[in-house]
């Protein structure tokens, strides 16, 4: 399985788009290189590389949870409750304070602000890892292959880990040695 997963993070240009260019304002290289010695991302200054193949690493060596919907609920009801946001769950779906359905954007604005909890990014870790796992099971053997509404979801949960992480990263790097 962890084959798999580190094949459905090759090297695309979609990909890096949608999960960094996000990020541009942190970090200008949004745009990877290959190196074709390793085949991960090179790690250059001013990207995110280093951290995206770290975070490739623990998703593929992660155990998906069951339901990777109950770590996202983890980091709304964090987002409810912490900072009042007018938010409630009906029916399974995140409703705003009229009763919307949360929007793609509001909803991952929701679990990034969750992630600041304590074990917000481990909880944004399970719900990428159960995401990448489900679409493996559909047959979606790349980001590129999935559904564009999942799709969009996990770039979000991506971008938000490398968000949390960017900070930190000099730590994150001495406990890989």
């Amino acid at each position: 399985m962890e084959q798999q997963i580190l094949g459905f993070f090759e090297a695309s240009d979609f990909l890096e788009h949608e999960v960094l260019r996000p990020l541009s304002h942190i970090r200008p290289g949004w745009e990877l290189f290959v190196d074709p010695t390793t085949d991960r991302y090179k790690d250059e200054e001013g990207t995110f590389a280093w951290l995206f193949n770290h975070l490739i690493t623990r998703i593929s060596k992660s155990t998906p949870p069951d339901k990777y919907h109950d770590s996202e609920d983890r980091l709304a009801e964090h987002v409810q409750t912490s900072l009042n946001w007018k938010i409630s769950k009906h029916r399974g779906i995140w409703r705003n304070a009229s009763g919307h359905r949360l929007t793609p954007n509001d909803y991952l604005v929701t679990l990034e602000q969750g992630g600041f909890k304590i074990d917000g990014i481990e909880d944004l870790i399970a719900a990428a890892s159960g995401r990448v796992h489900a679409a493996l099971q559909y047959g979606q053997r790349h980001f590129d292959d999935m559904e564009r509404g999942h799709q969009v979801i996990l770039a979000g949960v991506l971008a938000a880990i490398l968000y949390h992480w960017d900070p930190i990263e000099p730590e994150i790097r001495k406990l890989e040695v």
